[in-house]
């Protein structure tokens, strides 16, 4: 397990470092949708390949190769793909042959222009048409970043699908290649994030926090069918969620929704790269507050979330939202400068009974007074406040202030107390930021699951102690932190006091008499 480890992050700082290197002069945020589009084109192009090449090999054709066909033979096939995987791509239109000699095709840009919209255009007018469109409309060929010449941008994106075609990701696809290509793009997601500065964590949850949360979100319930996150970004929480509990259960299903159109492609493209077919997950495009999308779908066994704090909404100003069923049964709607609650009260309302939600959420929703403790009020009365953990500070791309994770459940709790987990010590240091390792994870989920109290650590609260305190859920207010400076015994110290006056006295005497026998 160590060495596979190892040589995993020998090849993720490898990628990363062609990655940064073929940018050149181009900013690595607008670079990325060049590096981490050929991948997926390469991983679309190889699993359907794969995919076509096993049923004819099963079929007794131990020969048949699917790059080696032409477009007429290989037409047979369109149909099928369409229905199984959601896209067909022809044998000339494949990465493997398109990358064979990149840089001696003088029109590459219209060549990768027209492969696009054509694996983009097959699924017009079938189920999976809204899962393609506009699936490769980051990677735009004619970007006059990329160089002041067609044939300057022809050779950079050339440059791009050479390294991408040499990066040594498998050679025999199958599950263990469908890994090793999910794992090198969350990477390159990930380090992306990290160099974006503050726009970096607005579409990446660090991959040990979105662990926390498919946890707790998934423990106890063996049954998840549905799994959601209403400000889902790149995905990357769906696709830790896949990981965790997804592996065995190919009946789960992933939705979405996501404002940014940039972040939007690249969840999709995610879902795509970890072999998640098309039905299987619904991912929408459009501002989650006020035009909710998966209210049919709703409700949802698990919901991971990390939205975007102190986001500024409509609010009050705007009359409708207070009659939104999913915002009034509070009586009012979170502040117009932070609608962190108006993101919590509309997962609490797309849970199911049984479900769990687990959110990252700024730490000021804890205690800020007004409507948001309001709210609070609201959702301490009802019982629907499980368990709430600070988070230690610097975990989060762009952002240094300590977060926290609310967790919600409809079901009711027969202790009517929440449980309140100090995890704020629970890191190591990672370069420049803070990280939770394996062992730091595992300490939260267990406080979690374990539901009692530990000194210094987590406390269960009773919901009367938390009204007395006027609704404040900050963590601080119920967990004693352990003081760790130095115990110092007074009388001891007083004691050698006045051993040290007696020396320094005699001292004194003795300096004295050496002076007058002078």
């Amino acid at each position: 397990m160590a060495n596979t480890n190892q040589e995993r992050e020998e090849l993720h700082k490898t990628i990363w470092a062609i990655a940064d290197q073929l940018r050149g002069p181009v900013g690595g945020w607008e670079f990325k949708a060049y590096v981490l589009g050929s991948i997926f084109y390469r991983f679309i192009s190889e699993n359907i390949t794969n995919y076509i090449n096993k049923a004819q090999h099963d079929a007794g054709d131990a020969d048949f190769d699917y790059t080696t066909l032409s477009d007429a033979e290989a037409e047979y096939a369109r149909e099928l793909m369409v229905e199984e995987k959601g896209f067909f791509i022809l044998p000339s239109q494949l990465f493997q042959n398109v990358a064979k000699h990149p840089e001696t095709d003088e029109n590459l840009n219209e060549t990768l222009s027209n492969i696009f919209h054509s694996i983009e255009a097959s699924a017009i007018g079938t189920p999976s048409e809204p899962d393609l469109k506009g699936l490769f409309s980051d990677f735009v060929v004619d970007n006059s970043q990329l160089g002041n010449s067609v044939s300057m941008r022809n050779a950079l994106i050339a440059n791009v699908l050479v390294a991408v075609r040499d990066m040594n990701l498998g050679r025999e696809f199958g599950e263990s290649q469908i890994d090793t290509f999910g794992d090198a793009y969350e990477y390159l997601m990930q380090m992306y994030a990290a160099n974006a500065g503050k726009s970096g964590g607005e579409f990446f949850t660090p991959q040990e926090v979105s662990e926390v949360l498919a946890r707790i979100a998934s423990y106890g319930n063996r049954d998840i069918q549905k799994v959601y996150d209403p400000a889902c970004g790149s995905g990357s929480l769906l696709m830790k969620f896949a990981k965790i509990v997804g592996k065995g259960q190919k009946s789960l299903k992933y939705y979405g929704q996501e404002v940014n159109p940039t972040t939007y492609n690249l969840c999709r493209i995610n879902m795509f790269l970890h072999d998640i077919n098309y039905d299987n997950f619904d991912i929408q495009l459009g501002d989650t507050l006020h035009e909710p999308l998966h209210l049919d779908e709703a409700p949802f066994d698990a919901i991971v979330s990390n939205p975007p704090y102190s986001l500024k909404w409509d609010g009050k100003d705007n009359p409708i939202l207070i009659n939104d069923d999913r915002y009034a049964p509070a009586g009012v709607l979170a502040p117009k400068s932070a609608a962190d609650l108006a993101f919590t009260m509309h997962m609490l309302y797309h849970l199911s009974e049984s479900g769990t939600a687990a959110i990252v959420e700024f730490p000021g929703v804890l205690y800020r007074g007004g409507d948001e403790q309001k709210i609070r009020k609201y959702l301490v009365n009802n019982n629907y406040v499980d368990t709430v953990i600070q988070l230690p500070q610097n975990l989060f791309f762009g952002v240094g202030i300590a977060t926290c994770i609310i967790v919600l459940k409809k079901s009711c709790k027969r202790d009517n107390c929440i449980l309140f987990v100090d995890a704020s010590n629970q890191f190591v240091k990672s370069g420049n930021k803070n990280k939770l390792t394996q062992k730091n994870q595992d300490a939260i989920v267990r406080a979690y699951a374990e539901r009692k109290d530990v000194q210094y650590f987590c406390r269960l609260v009773h919901k009367s102690e938390i009204e007395a305190n006027d609704f404040n859920l900050s963590v601080s207010s119920y967990v004693e932190q352990e003081d760790t400076r130095e115990v110092i015994d007074i009388d001891a110290v007083n004691a050698s006091l006045v051993d040290i006056v007696a020396e320094v006295n005699a001292l004194r005497s003795r300096v004295d008499a050496i002076i007058a026998n002078l």
